[in-house]
């Protein structure tokens, strides 16, 4: 699954500087996570960094962006391409 930021957030900006795939922007008034470009942090860190810093706890799983395993695997490889 991709995350999702809910309507709790204070748009802090907390998550954004966490987020190793630049998979969150600032929205109006919150802040979106970009689901092409979330990986839930696959490939650095064990749990999504996000989630770790968010101080309203508004970071959740999207129940309508079931992603498996692979395919977060299968995105993070995709996005390190693009970076070379």
């Amino acid at each position: 699954m991709s995350l999702i930021i809910t309507n709790e957030c204070i748009a802090c900006d907390a998550c954004r500087d966490e987020c190793p795939n630049t998979a969150i922007e600032e929205g109006d008034p919150i802040y979106m996570i970009d689901s092409d470009r979330c990986t839930e942090c696959m490939g650095y860190y064990e749990e999504p960094a996000c989630i770790e810093v968010c101080p309203v706890d508004c970071i959740i799983l999207d129940p309508d962006n079931q992603e498996s395993v692979e395919e977060l695997k299968f995105k993070f490889k995709q996005l390190q391409e693009e970076e070379i």
